[in-house]
């Protein structure tokens, strides 16, 4: 499993026309599913998505501009979409190998399970909708991204 964070000062899915889900600030959370991702991988990604340390600490002087708090200290908000093209192979030739994706029923599954997962343990989830032509929207934050890998 993988996921691309970035921070965000606001992100938001539009589907059709239609806001999907939104969030201020907060992350913004790619997320790529593997054939051998489990519900246990998800929990594991989610615990790391929202205890990674991507926001300044301007509270101690002694810490101040350093990545010291993460999104539930901060109380931003998490957007999750699922983005199979993070699975891609790309190391050969110059057309992405999406056989490393899990196959879409199974990753639609293991997806809501993640969602549902993600709002137990954080107040403000919002997602895109699974296998739509999402237009995403954001405004990152420094830029700060980070590519996160859960085996």
């Amino acid at each position: 499993m993988k996921a691309l964070i970035q921070r965000v000062h606001c992100a938001s899915v539009t589907v059709d026309e239609h806001c999907v889900g939104s969030i201020e600030q907060g992350v913004l959370a790619y997320i790529g599913l593997g054939p051998d991702d489990t519900l246990q991988t998800a929990q594991r990604m989610i615990d790391k998505i929202l205890t990674y340390r991507i926001f300044e600490n301007d509270d101690d002087p002694a810490k101040y501009g350093k990545l010291d708090k993460n999104i539930q200290q901060v109380g931003g908000g998490l957007l999750l979409v699922s983005q199979f093209t993070l699975m891609a192979k790309t190391d050969k030739g110059r057309r992405p190998d999406f056989g490393g994706a899990m196959p879409p029923h199974a990753a639609q599954v293991l997806f809501a399970q993640l969602v549902e997962y993600a709002k137990t343990q954080h107040s403000t989830v919002a997602t895109g909708q699974f296998g739509a032509d999402m237009q995403i929207e954001s405004i990152n934050d420094g830029p700060i991204n980070f590519l996160l890998d859960i085996n």
